[in-house]
């Protein structure tokens, strides 16, 4: 189906508008610039193909989040990219700046990032929206899971972090 000048228009505003959330989920599910590169591209393409089916009652945040990590989920599966999130993405989110903090607390971050690293592509995917401070009944619009199971889903998470972390501490 071909789009109008006039949907193009607006399909390429609401892009703009939103273009980080499309940098930061390419940033979670790739490491390497080209690889991102790729899968922002094919983010976009699917927007681009999905957009005439967009469902207003939805925020447009809300629905390129989905498209997003529905095409990053798929593309890491294909790629075999599991264990490639999130380096630069916890600074980006939280603000921290290490040169800044103490080298302890620079140690934890950075064992926060491989714990994080180690988990399954879906609860990476519920951390990064926890980090974004959505909701959890938009992160289950978003990752197309129960209100529920996000719920249980975020105390699993951070039972496994802090477990991990109480193992270093032995």
């Amino acid at each position: 189906m071909r789009m109008t000048s006039a949907r193009s228009d607006e399909f390429l505003s609401v892009l703009e508008s939103h273009k980080g959330i499309i940098y930061k989920v390419a940033n979670a599910y790739a490491k390497e610039p080209e690889t991102r590169k790729d899968l922002t591209q094919e983010i976009i393409l699917q927007l681009w193909k999905a957009f005439d089916t967009y469902d207003p009652k939805f925020k447009h945040s809300t629905w390129i989040y989905k498209v997003s990590l529905n095409v990053s989920l798929a593309f890491s599966r294909k790629e075999h990219n599991r264990n490639k999130l999130l380096d630069p993405l916890i600074e980006d989110l939280t603000g921290l700046s290490m040169p800044d903090q103490s080298t302890d607390h620079e140690a934890e971050f950075r064992q926060l990032q491989r714990f994080i690293q180690e988990l399954k592509a879906l609860d990476r995917a519920i951390l990064l929206l926890y980090l974004e401070d959505r909701s959890q009944k938009e992160m289950a619009e978003i990752i197309g899971i129960t209100q529920t199971n996000v719920s249980t889903r975020i105390g699993r998470i951070k039972t496994t972090l802090r477990e991990k972390f109480d193992q270093l501490k032995k």
